[in-house]
């Protein structure tokens, strides 16, 4: 695989993991690495992104190869591409007049909705975070204009206060207080949840995580300290989904970890049954619009 470049255009967003000081580019780094005045160093990845977590790590399982495997082989059947649009116009409006907007992918995975974002909005600078590298190696030649960041979103981020417009959050961990730190006065954060009702017709063949009756209450009243509900809009995709579709839809998420042992690769005929004759799933999600609230 060719080698690539970490763009470094904004690294004026970033804070130091270690010392919280203002970041910049190494002149001596190939790929492409930043580092701040106290001497912490970071080297860009030949694949495109930057690992900004040292020292322990963090206790959390990032999404494995397999798993962005069969997400990037599910998305690229374009399946969620109704959901991929409404981000993407979404975005585009709350943007609208920001004449060089910032917006972050909390959760990026392989880039896919920060692609879209971004495309729809082509003044804007992109900074991915995600704590699977294997994600973000797809995440760099996806939105290739975006700095890929390896971090754990339940740390303090590793951003400027008031540095960012928009934040999106796509199936991934909120971490209320840091998005609302790093949000410009009166800035957006953009969240997708599963809604009621998803993927259902798996769930009668597998044993899938529920979505939660009250998950949209849940939602805001966990933002409800940092931020102001602005919009909630509802989103049903009905798709046609042969067995390898339905395996990677399962296998591309947190389900991966309950069902997966039922979905290996030579299994995945017998769990779903005549895997090539497709079968009527519905996706339901539900996109809620908060606006950092004044304080």
């Amino acid at each position: 695989m060719p080698s690539l470049s970490v763009p470094l255009e904004s690294v004026d967003l970033l804070l130091c993991p270690v010392c919280a000081e203002d970041m910049r580019p190494n002149e001596d780094s190939v790929a492409g690495g930043i580092s701040c005045a106290a001497g912490h160093r970071f080297d860009g990845a030949k694949q495109g992104y930057i690992n900004l977590l040292t020292g322990r790590g963090t206790s959390f399982i990032p999404d494995t190869a397999d798993m962005v495997a069969a997400r990037s082989a599910f998305l690229d059947e374009g399946h969620y591409d109704a959901l991929l649009r409404q981000v993407a116009g979404t975005a585009s409006a709350l943007l609208e007049g920001v004449e060089r907007p910032v917006i972050v992918d909390a959760g990026a995975g392989t880039g896919h909705y920060l692609a879209a974002a971004a495309g729809a909005v082509p003044a804007a600078r992109a900074v991915a975070l995600d704590l699977s590298k294997f994600a973000l190696r797809r995440a760099a030649r996806a939105v290739p204009q975006a700095l890929c960041l390896v971090w754990d979103l339940w740390r303090p981020l590793p951003l400027a206060g008031g540095a960012v417009d928009l934040i999106i959050n796509v199936f991934a961990p909120r971490n209320a207080e840091e998005y609302a730190r790093i949000l410009k006065p009166g800035g957006h954060l953009l969240v997708v949840t599963p809604a009621p009702g998803h993927l259902d017709a798996l769930r009668v063949r597998l044993p899938l995580l529920a979505v939660d009756e009250d998950k949209s209450d849940k939602l805001a009243a966990s933002l409800a300290r940092d931020f102001t509900p602005v919009s909630a809009d509802s989103l049903s995709v009905p798709m046609q989904l042969k067995g390898e579709d339905m395996r990677n839809v399962v296998m591309m998420g947190p389900n991966a970890h309950h069902a997966g042992a039922a979905l290996a690769p030579g299994d995945a005929a017998t769990v779903l049954e005549e895997p090539e004759t497709p079968v009527a799933v519905e996706a339901r999600f539900n996109l809620s619009v908060f606006r950092k609230s004044a304080r």
